[in-house]
């Protein structure tokens, strides 16, 4: 593609600006009109097209008569045999088919391409013009199709079949008589074009169940040169036993775990992952394919290490037994300069380690923990609230740990994750229930989060009263009430309510505070006050045998006159 001219200021910036950041859909489409002129001149025309290319694929919006007439100007092109422009073309065809009308009228200029002698034009014609090609005009370039799909030339038979896959989706009936052509292309030489015409015809077949059984006997007694082809057939034996609910007992599972021996690393994780991923394997199954896993931990290759991790982190979640002889890889990975695999192979260690490695692991958690993104962050903080539950006496440390990253920048779902990981100890350990308490109340002081905030202080209702100071939870909540959102002043109303219920000494105190939420301006803040108001003075009149305040009788009858003014208006 022709190089476009940076502007000076991009220079300097080292190239890093971008060319069409300022691009007007308008004026775009008004260059058009260059396509019209003679003679043509190519460069400014390679321009125009990836001008409108990149409007396109930046989501701009064309109406129906922009685009047609975008797409008729644009069809003067085929005049010139630019290679540049001609592929510009077939881009902008594929991406205004869907909006412009009559772009059948490309129909012989495309098919002229995909039957022409040159090369290169070819795969790009047969893509662009299976686009445009609805059911009824199909059959016109079947016979042009069938020849692509067993050409010589392995660009075009893939582009052939790759179309064909998805002319499926809307003309299933006529790409079904392609099969003998696709089983052809099964047998090419190239990788590429073998996995597409495997591809296709499992797409025909996927609804005879006897057929893909055919499909998978006749391929798999043969060796396939495309490792991308052999993984295909990995996943359709593995869906072929879970639909058949025929375990480990089906003879394609025998297929599987001779992939754990194959040549290609490719073929060999598809074969592991499709075997930790049967239900109902038990750890002596899983065994082979935990050891490919156990040698790609200590490969070279940082994308083996990470699917591999990856892979043993899941199982060790079902099958923790069956991870542990992984563990010193596992350690070594640890201080991995990919901190991904690191925080993985940390938290896989987290699930099979004993509660004696709990300190140290914590420790090397620490040290990264800024390093990596909150998807890990979240993965780390689940793995330790299942490790909560399975070493309680290590509540302390753990607790410690998520104070600490509980005061980090984070977004959303990794606050929410910590939080619910505290409550979880709060509620199954009452040694860390006060510990955990305060380090919530601290969160919420700064919490940007709303629902967050109200489940903060709904479980300070729940929990504070029963602690050995409830008091000092009160001025937390509180603040709440002043600072916050109606949502969570609501909730603040709530958790108060609950300490003056269960807390005899702070009653007196707590009428007051509510009293003080009776002419909130949301309504939910001030019905909620006013309520449990009135059942905490009954509660109070009883205790002390008085009648209910007159204090509190003027404030009720002050929020009275204020709704019916609101009701009058």
């Amino acid at each position: 593609m022709y190089a476009l001219k940076r502007d000076k200021r991009d220079e300097e910036d080292g190239g890093s600006g971008n060319p069409f950041n300022n691009l007007e859909k308008t004026t775009v489409l008004q260059e058009a009109r260059t396509f019209n002129e003679t003679p043509l001149n190519t460069r400014k025309c390679a321009n125009i097209l990836t001008k409108m290319i990149y409007l396109l694929n930046q989501g701009e919006q064309l109406a129906t008569v922009e685009a047609t007439e975008a797409f008729f100007a644009m069809t003067k092109l085929f005049q010139s045999n630019d290679p540049t422009i001609r592929r510009l073309v077939y881009l902008c065809i594929k991406e205004l088919a869907g909006i412009a009308e009559d772009v059948i009228i490309v129909t012989s200029s495309l098919t002229k391409d995909m039957t022409g002698k040159e090369e290169q034009y070819r795969p790009a014609a047969i893509r662009a013009l299976c686009t445009i090609t609805d059911g009824g005009m199909l059959q016109a370039i079947e016979r042009y199709m069938k020849q692509a799909i067993v050409d010589k030339n392995s660009s075009v038979s893939s582009a052939a079949l790759v179309s064909s896959l998805h002319m499926m989706k809307s003309t299933p009936d006529v790409v079904k008589r392609w099969v003998n052509e696709a089983q052809e292309a099964v047998n090419s030489d190239n990788v590429m074009v073998q996995y597409h015409a495997l591809g296709l015809l499992y797409q025909i077949r996927k609804n005879d169940k006897l057929a893909i059984s055919k499909l998978l006997t006749k391929y798999t007694r043969t060796t396939l040169k495309s490792p991308y082809a052999v993984c295909l057939l990995i996943r359709i034996a593995s869906k072929l036993i879970e639909d058949d609910d025929a375990g480990l007992e089906s003879p394609h599972f025998d297929f599987i775990e001779s992939c754990l021996r194959h040549k290609s690393e490719m073929v060999i994780y598809e074969a592991a992952h499709a075997i930790v991923n049967m239900k109902s394997t038990t750890p002596r199954e899983l065994a082979p394919a935990v050891s490919v896993l156990q040698l790609f931990c200590a490969s070279s290759k940082p994308t083996l290490r990470f699917a591999a991790v990856k892979t043993l982190n899941k199982v060790a979640m079902t099958h923790p037994a069956a991870v542990t002889a992984c563990n010193i890889d596992l350690e070594n990975l640890i201080t991995d300069s990919n901190r991904n695999i690191a925080t993985l192979a940390i938290t896989t260690l987290l699930k099979t380690g004993s509660e004696s490695s709990v300190d140290r692991l914590m420790k090397q958690i620490t040290s990264f923990m800024s390093e990596i993104s909150d998807e890990f962050k979240v993965v780390v903080v689940q793995s330790i609230r299942s490790l909560c539950q399975k070493f309680p006496r290590k509540h302390n440390v753990m607790m410690n740990f998520l104070s600490g990253i509980l005061r980090d920048e984070g977004g959303f779902e990794y606050k929410k994750a910590i939080v619910d990981t505290i409550i979880n100890i709060i509620e199954d350990s009452p040694d860390g229930k006060e510990a955990g308490l305060a380090h919530l109340c601290e969160f919420i002081e700064d919490c940007e989060h709303t629902s967050l905030g109200v489940k903060v202080l709904y479980l300070l209702g729940k929990e504070g009263p029963k602690t050995s100071q409830p008091c000092k939870y009160i001025r937390y909540i509180y603040n709440r009430l002043i600072l916050e959102k109606a949502s969570v002043r609501a909730a603040a109303v709530s958790s108060l309510a609950k300490f003056g219920a269960h807390c005899e000494e702070l009653l007196p105190n707590i009428l007051v505070l509510l009293q003080r939420s009776l002419l909130d301006c949301d309504d939910e803040v001030s019905d909620r006050a006013t309520y449990y108001l009135n059942i905490l003075y009954q509660k109070e009149a009883k205790r002390t045998l008085l009648p209910i305040h007159l204090e509190w009788f003027v404030s009720f009858c002050c929020w009275f006159g204020k709704k019916l003014c609101i009701s009058t208006h």
